[in-house]
């Protein structure tokens, strides 16, 4: 698998994001003012402060060129990952329903979390065993997920919700403990927990690892039948 990482000016864990990935496949970086997609086989959209989060978080981002190349990408069936700042871009371009809203506490929260993984049959949670719990690190001041009540019906019904915080560890009062969800066709995904800062047991966990094997196996899975 080859994994493209978009960095933004303002992008701050791309480095992270990439050194992960390359766990699993190969790499390359993918800049904000390019189209080309270098023939990636996946996209991670990742976390940072992208055009220093002027106007709203993600929303000048979402007009990057190298945003509508993802956004073809995706439309075409291409993996799609945002973490943090990249779920909040997805969001802006209309890649993942939903907003994030500023945390209830309205301050900046950096600590280790636990999750449940709500769905593991998708794209990108395959990896993980049914009732698993993972255990990585969030770091935000604009991580609350919302949407209409209706849509978070619609999504609970799809198995849109692949990962919750477990309880008591809602950090920023998401609606229904929400910490990541897919688009409908299971080829996008939003988180703002940060697996890349999970992928080595000397760091506290490798949990988020299981999110970029779930992903290899799924472009696998994908060059086989095509």
């Amino acid at each position: 698998m080859k994994t493209g990482v978009v960095r933004f000016p303002g992008t701050c864990d791309e480095v992270d994001a990439q050194l992960a990935a390359a766990m699993v496949g190969d790499t390359v970086i993918l800049w904000h003012g390019d189209r080309d997609l270098q023939g990636v086989d996946a996209i991670i959209v990742p976390g940072g402060f992208s055009y220093g989060d002027h106007l709203r978080v993600g929303a000048i981002a979402r007009f990057a060129p190298m945003m509508e190349s993802v956004a073809a990408f995706a439309r075409d069936g291409g993996p799609v990952l945002g973490i943090c700042n990249g779920f909040q871009i997805l969001c802006e371009a209309g890649l993942l329903p939903g907003a994030l809203l500023p945390n209830v506490s309205l301050r900046f929260i950096c600590r280790q979390v636990d999750l449940d993984v709500a769905n593991t049959a998708t794209a990108f949670t395959r990896a993980c065993v049914p009732g698993a719990k993972l255990s990585i690190p969030i770091k935000h001041t604009t991580g609350r997920y919302y949407a209409p009540e209706a849509t978070l019906d619609a999504l609970e019904a799809d198995g849109q919700v692949i990962l919750r915080y477990a309880p008591g560890h809602n950090p920023n009062g998401s609606q229904r403990d929400i910490a990541g969800v897919i688009n409908d066709r299971g080829n996008v995904c939003g988180l703002m927990p940060h697996p890349e800062h999970a992928v080595d047991d000397l760091t506290g966990s490798s949990d988020g690892l299981r999110l970029f094997e779930s992903m290899r196996d799924h472009v696998a899975d994908a060059s086989v039948v095509a």
